[in-house]
Order: C-alpha cells, then sequence, then structure tokens
C-alpha cells in the first residue's frame, strides 16, 4: 500500500542540480530530467511540469497538418531542445524547448554526425503552445528571447477557446511584430505558403 502524501508536504524528487549557472553544454550533459521536462535561462535550469493532453494532442495535429507543407529543405520536429546562441559557449547560456520547430534540415543532419543541440540559427519557425502556467513566459520571455535568438518567425499557440494563433516576424530593429490572433484558418505566405485549420487541432 503506498502512502498519500500529506497536502502541504513538500515534493521531492531525488535529482539534484547543480549549485551554479550552467553552459548549454553542461545543461546537455544533465540528460533527462526524471520530472517533466527543463530548459536553460541564462544559466539557471528551469523545471517544468508535463503537458496535459490537450498540448500534445494539439502539438502532434499541428505538426502533421504541417509536415505536408513544407519545402523539402526544411522539417518539422516536435518537442526539441534548441541552443538560443546568445552568449559565447563558456558563459551561462540559454536552451529553450518549444513544442514545436520548422527547422533546416541540416541542423538535424549536423546535430546526428556531431551532436550537441539544434542551433536558433537552424530554425525559422518556432512555436510554444501556453499552458495554463507559461502564459506570461510565452507571451512576453519567450517572445523577447526568440526575438534576440534571431528566430524570424515565432508562433504562440493558445488553446483556450476559441483557439488562436499570433503570428510574430522579425522587424529589423523591432524585435517581433504582430497583427493580433487569429482564429478559425490561419494562413499565411511568409516564410511560405502555409495553413492551419485551428478548430481541428484537438
Amino acid at each position: 500500500m503506498t502512502a498519500v502524501p500529506e497536502p502541504d508536504a513538500p515534493i521531492e524528487t531525488s535529482y539534484k542540480f547543480p549549485a551554479r549557472l550552467l553552459t548549454v553544454a553542461e545543461y546537455q550533459q544533465l540528460g533527462e530530467i526524471e520530472v517533466g521536462y527543463t530548459e536553460l535561462q541564462e544559466g539557471h535550469v528551469l523545471l517544468s511540469p508535463s503537458p496535459v493532453p490537450d498540448h500534445n494532442t494539439a502539438m502532434f495535429e499541428l505538426g502533421f497538418q504541417l509536415r505536408g507543407q513544407v519545402p523539402a529543405q526544411f522539417e518539422v520536429i516536435l518537442d526539441i531542445d534548441v541552443d538560443l546562441e546568445l552568449d559565447e559557449p563558456d558563459q551561462p547560456g540559454f536552451s529553450r524547448q518549444p513544442d514545436l520547430v520548422i527547422a533546416d534540415r541540416a541542423g538535424r543532419v549536423r546535430v546526428r554526425a556531431e551532436g550537441g543541440m539544434l542551433r536558433a540559427s537552424e530554425v525559422l519557425i518556432a512555436v510554444e503552445i501556453v499552458s495554463p502556467g507559461s502564459k506570461r513566459t510565452d507571451y512576453v520571455i519567450k517572445r523577447g528571447e526568440y526575438a534576440d535568438a534571431g528566430i524570424p518567425h515565432y508562433w504562440i499557440l493558445d488553446l483556450d477557446e476559441p483557439v488562436s494563433l499570433v503570428d510574430c516576424h522579425l522587424a529589423e530593429g523591432f524585435g517581433y511584430q504582430d497583427a493580433g490572433g487569429v482564429t478559425g484558418t490561419f494562413e499565411t505566405t511568409v516564410p511560405f505558403p502555409l495553413r492551419v485549420e485551428l478548430d481541428k487541432l484537438f
């Protein structure tokens, strides 16, 4: 019989993070964490809970819708660590885990051959699906980081009804610009023609 923890009991984990700021390479050496998933923000390891089923279903369906529309040079990759390349390799770094990226196919080939992570310079579109605890992170913090990293397009997908997508694109000298959330069907011609049926994501 398993004992049920007291309501106010602290959540315990046997995993211990290093008590110092990490480079991206040091962060990658941590490997898989036993609960949730992690990201690296200016050398600090951030722990997030695992996504809920609606989130994962929407991520998979979005990838499925986009896969056949992407030119051969690019590919859709789900849930992947990206080195934002915001500092020198020997300095505390930034690694984010977008829910989906459209990236240059050569990036995955490079990772297979050399190791390391996909790089921001290899990512054309980064997509984050908003979770109850990630709204500010996705709309503000990651928006700033992805713009600083030079990722040309950042989509913020919000599953609250009605499902909406904010298409952010880099405007030289101004960071990301957007025209607000789109519902129903999202269509764009930049960076190439793409169409997403938002109401069919989950």
